[in-house]
């Protein structure tokens, strides 16, 4: 009996090898993730590739992805189905085993409207892992395996502006100013602060008030919270309207930076800016009262100039010259031809 029961084990046993072939399951180590570039821009494609290291026959792979930053483009190396936050690739070779695959891939794009800094990630895995004629099964990879990439705009450098609204600068007055910088794209700070140096001359002050109505003097304690405030992001432009005293006449050096306070106040931008301040322009002030010596700008009133009356004399005539013709010299011309008229008449009547 025990011969019996022992022939029928073995029997047994082969007929499960017969079976059941060669299949078994085995880990796939050879599995490799990568994807074509770790900085990726807005409305820029990345690849991921997934390389097996072996003909495979059959799998399908899932690749992970933030829809917030990324969308599906296409996929190369089976049928694709995008879910909105994973993008699954299933393949299988139906030609038995003559059409293996050693590798897939799955084409992201970074969307267009991101103007901020975004590490992410891609996070891969796979199940139905299967050599080119599925002799051998391996096991899912079930552990993401995980690729680190950065979405992130194309910064532009900010760019700092310091000017004279009325185009010259005058000692001891408060002279309009305006301070600003911008950028197309500028790079996000959590606690950017501007401020500011001076070196010349004299002593300045560029003193601007916040909404608070508060007077900030920027050169000698800077703008905004001690702690800084946010900037970055596309178009930027800021202006500031400050008001520049100047203590003495002559040239001037201003410094402005842009610091970042998280990073030990590393300088984000800086430009510095020669000025030239002048003397106010006076003058006596007129006895007649037409002016008080200046503008208020400061600039120079020029009096009018008197003109030396002309000393040379005019001899007028006391009477007018008499223009025309007598009336009195007709009148007694005909006067006298009428009176010899006659007497001739009368004088030839008394010969005849």
């Amino acid at each position: 009996m025990k011969k019996i029961v022992s022939i029928i084990s073995i029997l047994m046993i082969i007929s499960i090898a017969i079976f059941t072939g060669n299949v078994y399951a085995a880990p796939l180590n050879s599995v490799n993730v990568e994807v074509n570039k770790s900085l990726v821009r807005p409305g820029e494609e990345v690849r991921v590739n997934v390389d097996f290291g072996q003909a495979l026959g059959s799998y399908t792979v899932d690749v992970a992805y933030d829809n917030s930053i990324f969308q599906y483009v296409t996929a190369e190396g089976g049928t694709p189905n995008d879910t909105g936050t994973k993008v699954r690739v299933v393949y299988y070779d139906s030609t038995g085993g003559t059409n293996p695959r050693n590798s897939m891939s799955v084409t992201f794009k970074a969307k267009e409207e991101i103007t901020t800094s975004n590490p992410t990630e891609f996070n891969v895995t796979a199940e139905g892992l299967a050599n080119s004629d599925a002799s051998i099964t391996y096991d899912d990879i079930t552990s993401p395996i995980t690729k680190n990439v950065t979405v992130e705009p194309q910064y532009k450098d900010y760019t700092l502006n310091l000017e004279s609204v009325n185009g010259k600068l005058v000692k001891n007055q408060e002279n309009e100013m305006k301070i600003s910088y911008s950028s197309p794209m500028g790079k996000y700070y959590n606690k950017a602060r501007l401020v500011a140096e001076s070196t010349g001359t004299g002593d300045a002050k560029l003193i601007g008030t916040d909404e608070s109505s508060i007077e900030h003097d920027i050169i000698e304690s800077g703008w905004g919270e001690e702690q800084g405030y946010p900037i970055g992001g596309k178009d930027v432009s800021q202006t500031l309207n400050v008001r520049g005293i100047f203590s003495e006449v002559g040239d001037y050096k201003i410094t402005l930076k842009l610091i970042d306070r998280e990073n030990s106040d590393s300088v984000i931008a800086e430009k510095t800016f020669d000025l030239t301040v002048v003397e106010e322009a006076t003058i006596p002030p007129s006895t007649d009262g037409t002016n008080n010596g200046t503008t208020e700008e400061g600039e120079e009133i020029i009096p009018p100039v008197e003109v030396e009356e002309n000393k040379t004399e005019n001899t007028m005539p006391t009477k007018l010259p008499k223009t025309g013709i007598n009336i009195y010299l007709p009148i007694f011309t005909i006067i006298v031809i009428l009176i010899g008229t006659i007497i001739y008449y009368n004088k030839k009547k008394i010969k005849n």
